[in-house]
């Protein structure tokens, strides 16, 4: 098998283990209302953690053996597998909308992956990884007082925010990348600093998601972060590990129309799903966040059901109680 097939094998059964331990802790969630450390004494709970464990190490030997402009792009099939799964173990249909989102973000990756040439496993070399750390860590900065000077528009700042995740959970990867390749070539200390980087990342991506989500619900910042990251990270596998494309330019050209439709279907996905049923819509202020994966992306997009509960006296009627939140649901890893 060469490296190529690996690597896309290895994401598949990635993106299969997360989306297994998404639909494991929302049944178990679900089935703990009102406790919030209940989940804990669950073993489905466990299992669940055991399955977000290990796709995040496929994912990482993913990355180790194929190119980060299809494995990263790849993890984006997370949702997409976990449709199919909730409808068989949680009894949670899909809608056409969903659906839709999932055949052309199959389609538009599988079109991807048909474009992808064969490629050594390439990496950075130390100025080249400190220029991008300090290049990411700016635009991060800037994105940040982008959102700060937004305050008066939530919608605005809440997107703001969100791509500045994305793009720190997509460099995340891109480092992981780095790490992976020199660890399989016996660097052995030499990713030390990758790994500081990568934890520094990674929870700047939190931190942003979490403000993201709290300024502006979960739909439109989750939908930003699902296209920033992996276009992101495909993009510097691209520019800066000599990653290319079969047929030269029209390959290139095709390859970004595959982008967009799976970019596209990722949309519908996401939408979708968080406009679905009523108890599924409310964002946690404690919520763990995207994209999806340690130590690429170390925590996942959550959602929290919510019980309307009975009206408050004074008001008519016609205003409902604060929510009650359940235990944090991922939505995907």
């Amino acid at each position: 098998m060469s490296a190529l097939a690996l690597s896309v094998l290895l994401s598949f059964v990635s993106a299969v283990a997360y989306a297994g331990g998404a639909v494991v802790q929302e049944r178990v969630a679900d089935s703990c209302s009102g406790e919030r450390f209940a989940p804990l004494r669950r073993p489905g709970w466990w299992a669940a953690l055991g399955l977000n464990g290990l796709g995040g190490v496929l994912h990482v030997v993913a990355l180790a053996f194929g190119p980060l402009s299809l494995v990263q792009p790849l993890g984006a099939l997370t949702i997409v597998f976990a449709l199919p799964l909730a409808a068989l173990f949680a009894g949670r249909k899909a809608g056409a909308t969903a659906w839709r989102g999932a055949v052309m973000a199959t389609a538009g990756l599988a079109g991807l992956l048909s474009l992808v040439g064969a490629s050594d496993a390439g990496s950075v070399g130390p100025a080249q990884r400190t220029a991008l750390a300090l290049v990411t860590g700016g635009g991060i900065v800037a994105l940040m007082v982008a959102a700060r000077a937004a305050h008066r528009h939530p919608a605005v700042r809440s997107v703001l925010l969100a791509t500045g995740a994305g793009a720190a959970f997509g460099m995340s990867s891109v480092f992981t990348k780095t790490v992976a390749v020199d660890w399989s070539a016996g660097a052995g200390l030499a990713g030390l600093p990758s790994l500081a980087v990568i934890a520094v990342l990674s929870a700047a991506g939190v931190f942003l998601s979490q403000s993201a989500y709290r300024d502006g619900g979960l739909a439109a910042p989750l939908a930003t972060l699902t296209v920033v990251n992996p276009v992101l990270a495909a993009v510097v596998g691209i520019v800066l590990f000599g990653e290319t494309f079969r047929h030269g330019t029209m390959g290139t050209v095709l390859a970004l129309g595959c982008a967009v439709v799976t970019c596209g279907g990722l949309i519908l996905l996401t939408t979708e799903r968080l406009g679905g049923p009523a108890d599924r819509t409310v964002p946690s202020d404690t919520a763990r966040v995207p994209g999806a994966r340690w130590p690429v992306d170390p925590a996942a997009p959550v959602l929290t059901s919510v019980d309307a509960g009975p009206a408050q006296e004074g008001d008519g009627g016609d205003t409902p109680a604060a929510p009650r939140s359940l235990p944090d649901v991922p939505l995907c890893a």
